[in-house]
């Protein structure tokens, strides 16, 4: 039995380390492409723009979850792991070794950005400097001095971000609510992270995932970003995209309990005429 829970184990954080490098390969992959081969076209900006970040974002989160979500549940993102260890039974002893799991996935995958687009990086900004800082981890209005928002905007923004992303996940995946069917789920999430983007993404680049953020941060500081845990501002910020994300996961997924799934009916049989609720 106790080897049978190890190799459980064992597989369930490979499955969040694949899954989340997937889900950054497809992030910061875009991000270098837009940020640093844009720079180098002519006009600059030719090769996407804030939508297809966006999009490129959601398909990385929908590819992640379809990599992972049979071993793990592909939660891809520490405030996720957090949410469901409070809210929906998800075992305590398992949230630490996602949580490094998940961050050292993105962390390699950043790696992989960092050295794939190593010449355009070295040719759009031979500094290193917050000008391309943001392909690898988010920033005060994506860097953007013009806007002045700094570490207590972006700390807000990424509650209020993270609590809709919780708050949409377990309304999605709530078998006792009306969840998509045909295995749409992870495509559903993945449009979630593409709203979210759209509107949630001026003033600290949505990050609304510790995992997604830290990791690759911490590949950018190993090779060539000395500024990395500073702002634009030359604030500390790295924070941030870590404290903030964590309680508002908590606060959305707290919501969801509160005001829906403490009323929706249990998985007991219905009374004849009542559409048949799914088994939990």
């Amino acid at each position: 039995m106790v080897e049978r829970l190890k190799s459980g184990l064992i597989g369930e954080v490979s499955a969040e380390f694949l899954g989340t490098m997937v889900l950054i390969l497809f992030g910061c992959g875009v991000v270098a492409q837009v940020v640093a081969g844009g720079a180098l076209t002519t006009p600059p900006g030719g090769l996407g723009n804030h939508d297809s970040i966006a999009w490129a974002w959601g398909i990385g989160v929908t590819m992640g979850v379809y990599v992972a979500a049979r071993l793990s549940g592909a939660h891809l993102n520490p405030a996720v792991t957090l949410a469901l260890a409070t809210f929906k039974g998800f075992p305590w002893r398992k949230v630490a070794p996602y949580v490094v799991a998940q961050t050292v996935g993105a962390f390699v995958a950043a790696l992989i950005v960092r050295w794939n687009y190593t010449d355009a990086l070295a040719k759009a900004d031979p500094g290193h400097t917050i000008k391309t800082q943001g392909v690898f981890s988010t920033l005060p209005a994506n860097g953007n001095p013009n806007l002045p928002v700094h570490e207590w905007g972006a700390f807000r923004d990424q509650i209020i971000g993270t609590a809709l992303l919780l708050l949409l996940i377990l309304a999605i995946t709530d078998l006792l609510n009306t969840p998509p069917g045909a295995n749409l789920a992870p495509f559903i999430i993945g449009l979630v992270v593409v709203g979210i983007g759209m509107a949630w993404g001026t003033l600290a680049g949505y990050a609304i995932n510790p995992a997604r953020d830290f990791g690759p941060r911490l590949a950018s500081f190993l090779t060539g970003y000395g500024g990395a845990w500073r702002d634009q501002y030359g604030n500390f910020y790295f924070w941030v995209p870590i404290i903030g994300p964590l309680i508002g996961g908590l606060l959305g997924a707290g919501m969801y309990k509160l005001f829906i799934g403490r009323f929706l009916p249990t998985a007991e049989p219905e009374p004849p005429g009542r559409i048949p609720v799914p088994k939990a």
